[in-house]
């Protein structure tokens, strides 16, 4: 296998609908071991759109590069109230990623 696969996790704001069945946010992210490159990733945000978005905002990104361009993406452009759990869960993963490189 060529890849690997690393959760990031964060506590989710109250009164957001993914809270009421989740307590946590998790960004999921299957990564080429080769050149750190995001091949899929997903979270748990409540809404299919939701959950598309993030997933293009990550697909494609080398991890090699450190994580503030996704991250100025999502603190840019995503103002949803789980903004800062996405960016904390975002930073969660880096930091397993960086644990196995």
């Amino acid at each position: 296998m060529n890849t690997i696969f690393i959760a990031g996790h964060a506590k989710l704001p109250t009164g957001m609908a993914a809270s009421n069945v989740f307590e946590t946010l998790t960004i999921t992210a299957e990564i080429d071991k080769q050149y750190g490159v995001i091949v899929d990733a997903s979270c748990t945000l409540a809404t299919e759109h939701g959950r598309d978005y993030i997933s293009r905002v990550l697909k494609g990104y080398s991890l090699r590069n450190g994580i503030e361009i996704p991250l100025d993406q999502l603190k840019n452009y995503y103002l949803g109230k789980a903004n800062n759990a996405l960016i904390a869960a975002l930073k969660d993963l880096y930091r397993q990623y960086e644990s196995l490189t």
